[in-house]
Protein backbone atom coordinates (compact mmCIF):
# COMPACT_ATOMS: atom_id res chain seq x y z
CA UNK A 1 0.00 0.00 0.00
CA UNK A 2 1.39 3.03 -0.75
CA UNK A 3 1.67 5.90 1.87
CA UNK A 4 0.58 9.58 0.72
CA UNK A 5 2.57 12.79 2.25
CA UNK A 6 3.27 16.09 1.48
CA UNK A 7 6.24 16.48 -1.45
CA UNK A 8 9.41 18.10 0.04
CA UNK A 9 12.21 19.85 -1.70
CA UNK A 10 13.73 16.12 -2.04
CA UNK A 11 11.42 14.98 -3.99
CA UNK A 12 11.94 16.89 -6.88
CA UNK A 13 13.84 14.58 -9.20
CA UNK A 14 10.95 12.21 -8.59
CA UNK A 15 8.77 14.41 -9.59
CA UNK A 16 10.55 15.46 -12.63
CA UNK A 17 10.85 11.77 -13.92
CA UNK A 18 7.57 11.58 -13.52
CA UNK A 19 6.60 14.73 -15.48
CA UNK A 20 9.49 13.60 -17.98
CA UNK A 21 8.46 9.48 -18.13
CA UNK A 22 5.12 9.85 -17.71
CA UNK A 23 3.59 12.79 -18.91
CA UNK A 24 5.76 13.65 -21.56
CA UNK A 25 7.26 16.72 -20.59
CA UNK A 26 10.56 17.36 -20.25
CA UNK A 27 11.32 20.23 -18.23
CA UNK A 28 14.44 21.18 -16.94
CA UNK A 29 15.10 19.14 -13.07
CA UNK A 30 16.92 22.28 -11.73
CA UNK A 31 14.27 24.40 -12.87
CA UNK A 32 11.41 21.83 -11.31
CA UNK A 33 13.30 22.29 -8.36
CA UNK A 34 13.35 25.71 -7.99
CA UNK A 35 9.87 25.97 -8.42
CA UNK A 36 8.81 23.12 -6.20
CA UNK A 37 10.69 25.19 -3.71
CA UNK A 38 8.68 28.15 -4.47
CA UNK A 39 5.31 26.70 -4.43
CA UNK A 40 6.21 24.85 -1.52
CA UNK A 41 6.09 28.10 0.53
CA UNK A 42 2.62 29.11 -1.24
CA UNK A 43 -0.77 28.41 0.81
CA UNK A 44 -2.62 28.61 -2.14
CA UNK A 45 -0.88 25.36 -3.46
CA UNK A 46 -0.41 21.62 -2.42
CA UNK A 47 1.61 18.99 -4.14
CA UNK A 48 1.39 15.38 -2.63
CA UNK A 49 3.65 11.98 -3.32
CA UNK A 50 2.63 9.27 -3.40
CA UNK A 51 5.63 6.57 -2.02
CA UNK A 52 5.86 3.14 -2.23
CA UNK A 53 8.61 1.44 -0.28
CA UNK A 54 10.97 4.32 0.17
CA UNK A 55 10.12 4.85 -3.89
CA UNK A 56 8.06 8.09 -5.22
CA UNK A 57 5.80 6.69 -7.47
CA UNK A 58 3.25 9.44 -8.37
CA UNK A 59 2.55 13.09 -6.96
CA UNK A 60 -0.89 15.33 -7.43
CA UNK A 61 -0.08 19.37 -7.80
CA UNK A 62 -3.48 21.45 -6.92
CA UNK A 63 -4.30 25.11 -6.29
CA UNK A 64 -7.02 27.32 -5.25
CA UNK A 65 -9.02 28.03 -8.47
CA UNK A 66 -11.18 31.56 -7.73
CA UNK A 67 -12.95 32.40 -11.33
CA UNK A 68 -15.00 35.55 -10.41
CA UNK A 69 -17.67 33.22 -12.50
CA UNK A 70 -17.50 30.31 -10.07
CA UNK A 71 -17.86 29.08 -6.57
CA UNK A 72 -14.31 28.32 -4.83
CA UNK A 73 -12.55 25.50 -6.36
CA UNK A 74 -9.44 23.46 -6.15
CA UNK A 75 -7.58 22.77 -9.39
CA UNK A 76 -5.66 20.16 -10.43
CA UNK A 77 -2.62 21.20 -12.41
CA UNK A 78 -0.52 17.93 -12.62
CA UNK A 79 -1.12 14.27 -11.61
CA UNK A 80 0.69 11.72 -12.33
CA UNK A 81 1.64 7.79 -11.21
CA UNK A 82 4.45 5.92 -12.89
CA UNK A 83 2.81 3.32 -15.35
CA UNK A 84 4.37 0.48 -13.82
CA UNK A 85 2.06 0.90 -10.49
CA UNK A 86 -1.28 1.72 -12.36
CA UNK A 87 -4.25 -0.01 -11.07
CA UNK A 88 -3.02 -0.40 -7.31
CA UNK A 89 -5.38 2.94 -6.42
CA UNK A 90 -2.09 5.58 -6.05
CA UNK A 91 -3.74 7.82 -8.59
CA UNK A 92 -7.42 7.30 -6.64
CA UNK A 93 -5.73 7.78 -3.30
CA UNK A 94 -3.94 11.36 -5.18
CA UNK A 95 -7.21 12.11 -6.23
CA UNK A 96 -8.78 12.15 -2.64
CA UNK A 97 -6.04 13.79 -0.70
CA UNK A 98 -7.13 16.87 -3.13
CA UNK A 99 -10.39 16.47 -2.52
CA UNK A 100 -9.83 16.52 1.17
CA UNK A 101 -7.82 19.70 0.94
CA UNK A 102 -11.25 20.58 -1.27
CA UNK A 103 -13.50 19.76 1.77
CA UNK A 104 -11.71 21.38 4.19
CA UNK A 105 -11.63 25.05 2.91
CA UNK A 106 -15.37 24.30 1.87
CA UNK A 107 -15.02 24.40 -2.14
CA UNK A 108 -17.62 23.57 -4.32
CA UNK A 109 -15.56 21.40 -6.56
CA UNK A 110 -12.32 19.69 -7.97
CA UNK A 111 -11.36 20.44 -11.47
CA UNK A 112 -9.08 19.81 -13.62
CA UNK A 113 -7.88 19.86 -17.57
CA UNK A 114 -6.62 16.53 -19.55
CA UNK A 115 -5.11 16.42 -23.20
CA UNK A 116 -7.55 14.86 -25.87
CA UNK A 117 -5.30 12.32 -26.29
CA UNK A 118 -5.15 10.73 -22.93
CA UNK A 119 -7.91 8.66 -23.40
CA UNK A 120 -6.66 5.99 -20.29
CA UNK A 121 -6.57 9.30 -17.95
CA UNK A 122 -10.18 10.31 -19.36
CA UNK A 123 -11.31 7.11 -18.68
CA UNK A 124 -9.73 6.96 -14.89
CA UNK A 125 -11.17 10.36 -13.64
CA UNK A 126 -14.67 8.97 -15.01
CA UNK A 127 -14.34 6.34 -12.54
CA UNK A 128 -13.39 7.92 -9.84
CA UNK A 129 -16.64 10.46 -10.03
CA UNK A 130 -15.17 12.96 -12.50
CA UNK A 131 -17.32 14.21 -15.45
CA UNK A 132 -15.91 15.90 -18.38
CA UNK A 133 -18.13 19.42 -19.03
CA UNK A 134 -17.38 21.17 -22.00
CA UNK A 135 -14.53 20.79 -24.65
CA UNK A 136 -12.27 23.49 -24.84
CA UNK A 137 -8.97 25.05 -26.92
CA UNK A 138 -5.99 26.05 -24.96
CA UNK A 139 -4.09 28.76 -26.24
CA UNK A 140 -0.48 29.62 -25.27
CA UNK A 141 1.43 32.73 -26.33
CA UNK A 142 5.00 32.42 -25.86
CA UNK A 143 6.72 35.45 -24.41
CA UNK A 144 10.56 34.02 -24.54
CA UNK A 145 12.14 32.08 -27.23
Amino acid sequence: MSQIRPATIADSGAIARLNREDLGYDYPETLAKAKLARILQDPAFRVWVAELDGQVVGYVQAEDYDALYEPHMKNILGIAVRHAFHGQGIGRALLNQVEEWARTTDAAAVRLVSRDTRTEAHAFYRHCGYTAEKTQLNFKKHLKS
